[in-house]
């Protein structure tokens, strides 16, 4: 991953974070071309920073997120589905 792209992740989380509550996937639709498992792997890295920093309801947050954007991507198992 390029510093280029890494810092359009942080600039995209940035706004997902400052974002209104329920507008977060218009903020995501804005920026398809981001939105693969490198991106999802740097909300991790966030979230774990945040979790660290005593800052659980931002963690908690982005977890929810990257979950729901692997589901969409493909990326995450939908276990509801296998029974």
């Amino acid at each position: 991953m390029t510093q280029q792209r890494e810092d359009l992740y942080f600039n995209l989380i940035d706004q997902l974070l400052r974002c209104p509550n329920g507008q977060e996937p218009e903020v995501l639709e804005a920026q398809p071309e981001l939105l693969d498992a490198g991106f999802i792997q740097t909300i991790m890295q966030v979230a774990t920073g945040f979790a660290h920093q005593g800052n659980q309801d931002g963690a908690q947050f982005l977890i929810h997120v990257a979950r729901e954007l692997s589901k969409e991507l493909g990326l995450y198992p939908d276990v509801s589905n296998k029974e």
